[in-house]
């Protein structure tokens, strides 16, 4: 009896916990409120076979309780209860699913129209790089990785010399436009996660994997590395910032391309070789 009042308890107090907890999800600043959506779903349902299946088990300990006289009775197999629990289990593994594959869809299949945007992830930090004028990327690899190119960018591919180079930590991108995010990784395993965004996507050594969103709020939002990669894990940090088109181009106009940063590298050689 006791420990039957004890499950309700349990099941009370979890409720409880979860009315009046202040966690909360982040305010969303993309598209990909289905996310969100599928995210509920899946808590409800789960939630509903918690308290359905604790407070079954709350129930039998005190329907079936131990009494003077009451003798328990022996039976190995219920098939009705069996297909009963079957048909429950499948209905809720498939109002599960369902949803998520959906949205997995979306999630993989970016416009044609998105812009493209490279993140590149190194112990313990974020580079980006974007495609000049020309739209293209110029081709990149861990073996070009010297002095000021830091992204591995070939010097001998002529569609790389306007790509724009940023190593601060921190990218911009308009509001309300689909942007698809490259993900590249140098050395090891990492994840690019905006909390406000909802999407991430790892980043693994010897290829390039990607996701896609849409900003639909302007403001700063902190990019986390939600892999664990080394000692300097936690201070893997970067921002992402969603600008209205004006500003975005002010900052777009200041960035250094590729061709430039090789100039500046040079530069800089030349004086430190000088007498």
């Amino acid at each position: 009896m006791l420990v039957a009042l004890m499950m309700v308890l349990v099941v009370a107090g979890s409720l409880l916990f979860h009315v009046l907890s202040p966690w909360r999800a982040t305010p969303i600043a993309s598209n990909w409120g289905f996310i969100d959506g599928t995210m509920a779903l899946t808590f409800w349902i789960t939630s509903a076979g918690f308290v359905g299946v604790i407070l079954f088990m709350a129930y039998c300990l005190y329907r079936f309780r131990s009494e003077p006289g009451r003798l328990a009775t022996y039976e190995p197999e219920n098939r009705r209860l069996e297909l009963l629990l079957g048909a429950v289990t499948s209905v809720a593994v498939v109002i599960l699913l369902a949803p998520g594959l959906a949205v997995w869809g979306r999630f993989i299949t970016p416009p044609e129209d998105a812009m493209e945007l490279e993140a590149v992830g190194v112990q313990w930090n974020w580079s980006f790089r974007l495609p000049g004028k020309d739209r293209k990327f110029g081709a990149s690899d861990v073996r070009f990785i010297e002095g000021a190119n830091t992204l591995g960018v070939s010097p001998a591919d002529p569609r790389g010399e306007d790509d724009l180079i940023v190593t601060t930590g921190e990218i911009h991108v308009p509001q309300g436009r689909p942007v698809k995010v490259l993900l590249r990784s140098i050395d090891v395993l990492h994840d690019f996660y905006v909390p406000e965004i909802r999407a991430k996507m790892d980043l693994v050594p010897g290829m390039e994997t990607y996701f896609w969103f849409t900003g639909t709020k302007a403001g700063q939002y902190e990019i986390l590395c939600v892999a664990y990669c080394g000692t300097g894990h936690p201070q893997m940090r970067g921002t992402l910032v969603i600008d209205t088109d004006a500003d975005y181009e002010q900052w777009l106009d200041k960035q250094q391309t590729f061709a430039q940063t090789r100039r500046s590298e040079a530069a800089r050689e030349r004086r430190a070789s000088s007498p």
